[in-house]
């Protein structure tokens, strides 16, 4: 989904780079059942996440679906 070898900043390696975040988050809150302050940062990256799929929805449909696919793909 790189556009080129350094990208970091296109809206699809952030939707990316916050799917992986949420993901690990997830699995420590899944263990550290009082740990509030990681619960309201998945809260902020889904947020985050989401904000990014809408402007992309909004500007490149294709990439859009692409990127879905690729993430339907990761959370299985």
């Amino acid at each position: 989904m790189k556009k080129h070898e350094k990208d970091t900043g296109s809206s699809q390696v952030q939707v990316l780079a916050l799917t992986d975040d949420i993901v690990r988050l997830t699995a420590h809150v899944g263990t550290h059942d009082k740990d509030f302050s990681s619960r309201r940062s998945i809260l902020k990256k889904v947020a985050q996440r989401k904000r990014f799929l809408t402007y992309l929805k909004r500007t490149d449909f294709d990439t859009y679906t692409t990127l879905v696919a690729v993430l339907k793909g990761k959370k299985a």
